[in-house]
């Protein structure tokens, strides 16, 4: 038997390694947080932000396509962001065709900016992209939300 094993129980090695560990995912927990903290002033204004988020990471000049069913009348919101200083990112909404659907959108460092409202229900593409990052793998958040009109 080794030192290690008559000094602390597997069980608790293991727990212990375990929380000396972060997870992959609080990276983009920090990236979610700054996705709802882009969104909070529309919430203010009356928005409905959804609970409902995307995640990931990717490397720069990455694309990465999440899909939404989108109704008409409304008007929604997607909200792009990371925790990485440095890093600048862009999400724009695409229909089912593949013709550019937003009416307008932005992107200011790391944050994203897209905003639509259908011309018809079904579904619709919101393109996520890191333009540049000075890290290898950036993670990202994206949130969204709807208001009717």
């Amino acid at each position: 038997m080794n030192r290690l094993s008559t000094q602390l129980p597997w069980p608790a090695l293991l727990l212990t390694l375990l929380l000396a560990a972060p997870p992959a995912l609080a990276f983009v927990d920090d990236a979610l947080s700054f996705a709802y903290e882009a969104a909070n002033p529309y919430a203010e204004r009356g928005w409905i932000i959804r609970e409902a988020a995307w995640g990931g990471d990717l490397g720069e000049g990455d694309k990465k396509a999440v899909t939404a069913q989108l109704f008409r009348g409304n008007s929604y919101m997607f909200f792009l962001a990371t925790d990485v200083d440095g890093a600048v990112l862009r999400v724009n909404i695409y229909d089912a065709e593949g013709n550019l659907a937003e009416g307008k959108s932005w992107q200011r460092g790391r944050f994203g900016y897209a905003e639509i409202k259908p011309p018809s229900t079904g579904t619709y593409y919101a393109i996520i992209e890191i333009l540049s990052s000075p890290e290898e793998r950036t993670p990202w958040a994206l949130v969204y939300g709807f208001q009717r009109k």
